[in-house]
């Protein structure tokens, strides 16, 4: 009897099973996996996404979404990349001399064509927030750049401390926020300084004292933040300020992660003291993780507005 037929069907049928397991192999990795157990990088058009236990807001926008896999939830955390779904921010000018006023000019541009985006939606009354802090969380500004007919954005900023900044480009394009953020740097030796400790108060340049009730901020739950604002010991009814009683940045230390803040006021009348606070300002914030994070409160009073910042322990 001849065997040949039969050898060679056995080991066309062994080559059907290999290939077969290899395709099954090429879909659970997915198409542009190294299949080294690493995760796929994401880019999903608003945000960059941590993963854990908890669920988490990011800033200015966007929500905590399902998981894939474990029961874990995904946390959208904003203000870590320059680039996100094919927009990226571009500083023209990065280096900066302390002490004088400087123009800053920077663009939204696509990736790959490189064509500036001119179209932004209004989102807390203005088109581009500009955020300005520095690494260490002791400097912080927020401008509302103007956007030339080239449809770069430029603002005047003087910055008195040498050190490395992070500038942050938060507006909506298309009905999607987004946070990019690029670095800066101030000439001269940094001398950087620890994060201050907590407190529940804090007074501003012009001596308004403002007082923060929080309670206990656990990651990955909805907190509270109650800020109530004196002059002369005496409650301050504060003015609407882009839209609300007032404004709250939230940036994470270490990495100066972007938070999503919701103001639980209306920023008209009475509701403008927000959260249903007499005489002070309301805020909702999920903090994705333990750790300090820096809070920068702004309100407007006697139509000027003021500065003041709290460290915030989440544990």
């Amino acid at each position: 009897m001849n065997t040949a037929p039969l050898r060679l069907a056995g080991f066309a049928a062994v080559l059907a099973l290999a290939f077969g397991g290899a395709a099954v192999a090429g879909d659970a990795f997915g198409p542009g996996d190294s299949g080294r157990g690493e995760a796929p990088a994401h880019d999903n058009g608003q945000e960059n996404h941590v993963t854990t236990a908890h669920g988490a807001d990011s800033a200015d926008g966007g929500h905590a979404d399902a998981g894939h896999g474990g029961g874990a939830e995904t946390h959208p955390v904003r203000g870590l990349a320059v680039a996100e779904n094919g927009l990226r921010v571009v500083v023209e000018n990065p280096e900066l001399r302390r002490g004088r006023s400087e123009r800053l000019r920077f663009r939204i541009v696509r990736d790959g064509s490189g064509r500036t985006v001119r179209d932004f939606d209004v989102e807390h009354e203005k088109r581009m927030h500009l955020i300005v802090a520095r690494r260490d969380l002791t400097g912080f500004q927020h401008l509302h750049p103007r956007q030339a007919r080239d449809g770069a954005w430029t603002t005047d900023v003087e910055i008195g401390d040498p050190g490395s900044y992070r500038l942050f480009a938060d507006f909506s394009h298309a009905g999607e926020p987004y946070t990019l953020a690029s670095d800066l740097r101030v000439d001269g030796r940094a001398d950087l300084r620890d994060l201050p400790a907590p407190a529940g108060s804090a007074t501003s340049d012009l001596g308004y004292e403002v007082r923060l009730d929080a309670g206990r901020v656990q990651p990955g739950e909805a907190a509270e933040l109650s800020f109530t604002i004196l002059r002369d010991g005496r409650p301050v009814h504060v003015e609407p300020y882009l839209g609300a009683g007032g404004h709250l940045v939230a940036l994470r230390d270490g990495d100066l992660a972007f938070l999503h803040v919701h103001p639980t006021g209306h920023g008209d009348g009475d509701d403008a003291r927000g959260g249903g606070h007499d005489d002070g300002v309301g805020f909702e914030a999920t903090f994705p993780t333990e750790g300090r994070y820096r809070l920068f409160l702004q309100f407007q009073h006697e139509g000027r507005v003021h500065t003041v910042a709290f460290t915030q322990e989440v544990s």
